[in-house]
């Protein structure tokens, strides 16, 4: 067994912001006792998109891996807990369903949950899909507790994530990392120069420095400065099934204690959302500009927020899609270089973790063998495109006609993967995936029932259980549920106890 003869010795971020802090803050980690060096080149001129302040659970696998303590990170970016989504009007006008985080229901003797409550169902069970989930329900009482209190009661099962101060965060990462050792330096990049293979060789910086390294990170934003306009990789365009393009995002004060989850509600030509942090809310609103125009926009969100502005609102382009490549030769694109795809449940800083795990499992030496290229390439594209089923499932599903884009969305086109998902579904509510998904069954049942979509029928196998059984564990395990829920503290009262914002 031969050591590794060529290890990189140099890794250069470009660009800052949640992305590129959140790859120095785990590469860091992961490469200490290394001889590689991490340089990071930000500049202050270059205002950061920084309105992802949702995340999903992974996030806390992240910090972990990053070895971010949580509560630090809580206080240090007055985030609040995120138990799930509600989501408001998607299926028809007022109508609103919970996606919740963490485990729903357990297996009965091999059997599936979801598979038995459907048996249920058909024999008089009224529970709701939702009252089996401990987060679901947490969610709508607004309580939380920490996990080591949960343990070995009816909400174990529990899983949650966090909503976060975009800037802040950055910040807190930046603190971290250069305690760490890695080499901060604020400038412009001016140009690049790539070698003979194409490979990128340096940045020219504004302030003079040349900077060369074994591998760059490419954090520039939709700019893409390394992977499109040096490398010239190009970006496949998924309009023709997410045609919303634009964003207005604005901060409010807020007005009372924050919310344990996130709300997107179903607008005109789009969605908004409302993001509670300990110290503000995030508002927005997504739209396709073929059915709305800016004003319109901002005249939307400004009707539906609550709470005195903080800043003015910002309108936001972007195109969902992503690279055709995001790891190609010595350039790694990262974040929102890399692809994008609107923010329905939160996956933006999800994508930048999970491009960086692909990565690491991956790491290459400087001898840049192909095959590892390629073996990136092809499972973060099954990320990008699981997630991109997922949120175009929310739209292809609605019932609602009253304006011209939700009457497109009943009629559009889907990918060849998602419609065999969901006809797969619809026979006996039966899904396959791949064990590293992101969205596991219990997230598309919980979107395909608050979408009033069900199969038409059970496994049969499940007949072989006691039906008054079931019912009656069904009905015990919800209720044990909620009344454990009920002793819990309020979400404001175990952010005051537990994390508290620092005063910025």
């Amino acid at each position: 067994m031969k050591r590794t003869e060529n290890p990189l010795g140099s890794i250069c971020i470009v660009g800052g912001g949640t992305a590129g802090w959140m790859a120095a803050s785990l590469l860091s980690n992961i490469l200490h006792g290394s001889n590689t060096k991490i340089t990071l080149i930000e500049s202050a001129d270059i205002a950061t998109i920084g309105v992802g302040e949702a995340t999903v659970p992974s996030f806390m696998a992240f910090l972990k891996d990053a070895r971010l303590d949580t509560k630090e990170f809580m206080q240090a970016t007055a985030g609040s807990i995120k138990l799930g989504i509600r989501f408001e009007n998607w299926y028809q006008q007022n109508h609103h369903f919970l996606h919740p985080f963490g485990k729903i229901g357990r297996a009965i003797d091999g059997h599936e949950f979801y598979q038995i409550w459907l048996k249920t169902l058909a024999d008089g069970n009224t529970t709701r899909w939702v009252d089996h989930s401990p987060s679901g329900i947490m969610s709508e009482e607004n309580r939380f507790i920490t996990e080591m209190q949960l343990a070995k009661t009816p909400l174990a099962s529990y899983g949650y994530a966090v909503h976060l101060d975009a800037a802040y965060a950055a910040r807190h990462m930046r603190e971290i990392t250069l305690a760490r050792g890695v080499q901060r330096i604020e400038s412009t990049v001016e140009s690049v120069q790539t070698d003979e293979r194409k490979f990128i060789q340096s940045v020219q910086l504004a302030n003079g420095q040349t900077i060369e390294s074994d591998f760059f990170i490419d954090c520039t934003g939709f700019k893409g400065l390394l992977i499109s306009e040096t490398l010239k990789v190009g970006y496949d365009d998924w309009s023709n099934y997410l045609p919303c393009n634009r964003a207005v995002a604005v901060q409010t004060e807020n007005a009372g204690d924050p919310l344990a989850y996130t709300i997107a509600s179903a607008r005109a030509a789009g969605w908004s959302w409302k993001i509670p942090l300990q110290h503000r809310t995030g508002n927005g609103y997504v739209f396709a500009s073929d059915y709305c125009s800016d004003d319109e926009a901002i005249n939307t969100l400004m009707s539906v927020i609550k709470g005195d502005l903080i800043n003015e609102p910002r309108i936001i382009p972007f195109v969902s899609g992503m690279r055709e490549k995001i790891w190609y030769k010595n350039c790694l694109a990262l974040g929102l270089a890399s692809g994008f795809i609107e923010p329905l449940e939160s996956t933006a800083i999800h994508l930048v973790y999970r491009t960086l795990v692909h990565f690491i499992r991956n790491f290459p030496d400087k001898h840049f063998a192909s095959f590892l290229e390629q073996q990136f390439n092809c499972d973060i594209a099954r990320d990008y495109m699981e997630i991109r089923d997922f949120v175009i499932l929310h739209y292809c599903t609605t019932q609602r006609g009253d304006t011209a884009f939700w009457r497109w969305c009943q009629t559009m086109e889907i990918p060849e993967s998602l419609r065999e998902k969901i006809n797969q579904f619809r026979h006996r509510g039966q899904l396959q995936h791949h064990p590293e998904n992101l969205f596991g069954a219990d997230s598309w049942y919980s979107i395909l029932e608050g979408m009033n979509i069900r199969p038409e029928t059970y496994h049969p196998l499940v007949d072989a259980l006691d039906s008054q059984k079931l019912g009656q564990s069904l009905k015990q395990g919800a209720n044990a549920i909620r009344a454990t829920v009920m002793k819990l503290p309020s979400h404001g009262e175990f952010l005051r106890q537990h994390c508290p914002a620092k005063q910025s």
